[in-house]
């Protein structure tokens, strides 16, 4: 979430860019890391907390390009014929 700081802390934001959920004890967050770039970029300064999920986030990124597909040619499920019972 993108706020003005001059809002209260429960005030108008300006753009949602991600949530948070603190009951999940996995992947409890998502954010769009494009446009938290955009805003940091504009001068927007993320608080401890979305610093250390941005970072999570970014990371998970990384190692997503990195994995190869689990699925190779040797692998891949082929079609399954169908049998005339």
């Amino acid at each position: 979430m993108d706020a003005d700081g001059r809002s209260p802390r429960d005030g108008r934001f300006i753009e949602n860019i991600g949530t948070y959920n603190p009951t999940k004890a996995t992947d409890n967050f998502k954010v769009d890391l494009e446009r938290a770039k955009h805003w940091i970029s504009k001068g927007a300064q993320p608080s401890d907390t979305v610093r250390s999920f941005l970072k999570k986030a970014e990371k998970a990124a990384k190692l997503a390009q990195k994995k190869p597909s689990t699925q190779t040619a040797a692998t891949a499920k082929r079609p399954t014929q169908a049998t005339g019972n």
